[in-house]
């Protein structure tokens, strides 16, 4: 019912004209004004002079031109839950043995606590190269150095940073006042060059972090396994890594040389069986379209669909009346058992093969059941840290849960 009269006095405002605003960005508030031939007035203020020495205009800053968008970004302070996955899922110490997520391994809590949590985690982090998405005074730190600074040491760079994830990261500081968007990290551009092209802004805008990446071996600074859209795939960047016999660490139990895949987001968004695509973008579904008085903007407040009515009518233009909490609570209750039990699974193949090596079976008797390992634990770690629990793309989560069990029984029927 509150819905129905919020979108009943939503139609009001647009077709009765009382909507001389100001509007932000270029949300569907602003489409229904415009497509009404309303005369919604653009605010482009100046932009603030940066305080800080590295040139960095912050959200403080910010304020003054835009207090709403401004006020909404640091309501994502709000969010302080936390779980320990080792505690939730204990075969992870042994999948990711002799690598720092077995020491550390909790969720984050959102982009108001991201020097905090880098700074705090048990993870070990001797380069900045750990600090690439974590504040945008990192960003501009590399913008200004190029690839040097990324080996710098971690401590003395952390000491310069002054802010979260904030406004210069999507926005630089020249945008910022338009509500455009920007590709603030270099390695994106250097990687995908015209192909940011094929991917919607909102969608680039995000996912310069929230992605796979890895750091160089020759100079640790952070690159993406890939060229082009077409190469997202969990296949393509698993071959990508093989042909530079690339790895993140060698287990000592395994002997395996492993990968750790990141939070690939928006490879998954992307990639084949997403329903989402061409459709939506990350703002649609987690940046709620705004009206405080009569000014439009998009909040900045980052949101699970499934938390605000707002964002989940946008389902409502696919879906229908569907009850798109359970649909959706159903497909991340799925993905998620299907985890538990592929995970267990790997845990056992990881015993397996450990109890082989100490053993004392050679080398070379083991290369294929560790190659199969290997790729065993990428398909699962892909969908397993991606965050969306198949929300995003149920069907490419099922496929690399069930690629990973189908190579799991491979590896097992050989050590056998």
């Amino acid at each position: 019912m509150k819905r129905t009269i919020c979108a009943v006095l939503a139609l009001i405002l647009v077709y009765v004209g009382l909507c001389a605003v100001d509007y932000y960005g270029s949300g569907e508030a602003r489409k229904a004004l415009l497509a009404a031939g309303k005369t919604g007035t653009l605010t482009v203020r100046e932009a603030p002079a940066p305080a800080n020495d590295n040139g960095v205009i912050t959200a403080q800053e910010w304020a003054a031109v835009y207090p709403e968008i401004t006020a909404s970004l640091q309501a994502n302070a709000d969010n302080t839950y936390r779980i320990s996955y080792l505690e939730e899922d204990p075969y992870l110490t042994t999948v990711y043995a002799g690598f720092g997520f077995a020491k550390d391994y909790g969720s984050a809590i959102g982009h108001s606590y991201t020097l905090a949590d880098v700074a705090q985690t048990k993870r070990p982090h001797p380069l900045a190269n750990c600090l690439t998405c974590k504040t945008p005074d990192y960003t501009k730190l590399v913008n200004d150095l190029g690839d040097d600074a990324y080996s710098l040491d971690f401590n003395e760079v952390l000491g310069q940073m002054h802010e979260d994830v904030s406004c210069y990261n999507c926005h630089g500081n020249d945008a910022g006042n338009k509500g455009e968007l920007v590709v603030t990290h270099s390695y994106v551009t250097e990687a995908l060059g015209a192909e940011m092209d094929k991917i919607a802004p909102a969608v680039l805008s995000c996912g310069q972090c929230h992605i796979e990446y890895y750091f160089k071996p020759e100079n640790k600074a952070t690159a993406m396994p890939y060229d082009s859209v077409a190469a997202m795939s969990p296949e393509a960047i698993l071959a990508y890594y093989d042909a530079m016999d690339f790895a993140d660490w060698t287990q000592e139990a395994t002997g395996t040389r492993l990968l750790k895949a990141q939070h690939p987001e928006m490879e998954t968004f992307l990639g084949e069986g997403s329903a989402h695509k061409g459709l939506l973008t990350c703002a649609d579904c987690h940046m709620a379209d705004t009206v405080e008085g009569k000014v439009y903007y998009t909040s900045h407040k980052l949101e699970s669909p499934l938390e605000n009515p707002a964002l989940l009518d946008t389902c409502a233009k696919c879906h229908g009346s569907a009850d798109m909490t359970a649909v959706v609570r159903g497909i991340q209750a799925g993905v998620t058992a299907r985890e538990k039990e592929v995970g267990q699974a790997l845990k056992e193949f990881n015993d397996a093969l450990a109890a082989k090596t100490s053993a004392g079976v050679s080398d070379e008797d083991l290369a294929e059941v560790r190659g199969i390992y290997r790729s065993a634990q990428w398909y699962w770690d892909f969908c397993y840290v991606e965050n969306a629990e198949g929300a995003h793309n149920s069907k490419l989560a099922y496929d690399c849960l069930d690629k990973a069990a189908a190579l799991i029984e491979q590896g097992m029927a050989l050590l056998k």
